[in-house]
């Protein structure tokens, strides 16, 4: 049962990806107090991403201006799905580096 739900797990999480929907995490700051998840089609990014992750690979490093474009961009140029709470296990998975001192649980 548990190689059923694997494979499951695992053909629909491709299909997910060759559909071109991808998992956008945006971890707490000033503008999003809460962070947020997100669904959207029609970017290039992986699977699961965030702007850290993004200015992480580009630059090297992450900065507000480069988080912030990096949002816009997203909101911009993808079509949004489905909005989520922040999950910081997603995050994690994202890439990006972990710049704040909390360390609770989900969020």
């Amino acid at each position: 049962m548990k190689k059923i739900l694997l494979a499951v797990a695992v053909v629909a999480a491709f299909g997910i990806w060759v559909g071109g929907i991808r998992i956008i995490v945006i971890q707490p700051i000033g503008a999003i107090p809460n962070g947020v998840t997100v669904l959207v089609a029609g970017i290039n990014a992986n699977l699961v991403d965030s702007p850290d992750a993004m200015c992480q690979r580009i630059q090297g490093g992450v900065s507000l201006l480069c988080r912030g474009v990096m949002a816009g961009a997203i909101a911009k140029e993808g079509k949004i799905l489905l909005r989520l709470p922040y999950s910081k296990i997603l995050f994690r998975m994202s890439g990006a580096p972990y710049l704040t001192s909390d360390d609770e649980g989900d969020q």
